[in-house]
């Protein structure tokens, strides 16, 4: 089992992720009857692809002995309605300017074919943009 999710009522859950006893709570957003005062489940989604993206760009990055620390991802997500689900994801990455063409290249190419990328519907639009201008 990796996770354990608790419904503690008022539209709120408690995510314990079982390996190392962290944890998360989700709230139901304004727009869905919540009070988004956390994350919603839709965010952790969309957030989840931003951080899985980061995560495999800096494995690749290790090998390549290129340095992507404090690197951002700003994460919007976009709903629809009618079924209510995620329609669209945009993520905006600042990197490191030093980083050269070759390895950009690389590492844009792992990024964009991250586990959560490929898990996702393809009826979700994914904006990727990939900004080399951190220093």
């Amino acid at each position: 089992m990796t996770s354990k999710v608790t419904y503690n009522g008022e539209l709120r859950t408690t995510c314990i992720h079982l390996r190392s006893g962290n944890e998360f709570i989700t709230d139901a957003p304004v727009d869905n009857n919540g009070l988004g005062r956390a994350f919603s489940p839709t965010d952790t989604v969309a957030t989840g692809l931003a951080s899985c993206m980061i995560t495999v760009m800096g494995i690749k990055a290790r090998d390549l002995e290129v340095d992507l620390t404090n690197s951002v991802a700003e994460v919007t997500k976009h709903m629809a309605s009618d079924p209510r689900r995620i329609s669209k994801i945009e993520i905006n990455l600042s990197l490191p300017a030093h980083v050269s063409e070759k390895n950009r290249t690389i590492l844009e190419r792992i990024g964009n074919t991250c586990p959560i990328h490929y898990s996702l519907h393809p009826d979700i639009e994914k904006v990727i943009t990939y900004n080399w201008i951190q220093e």
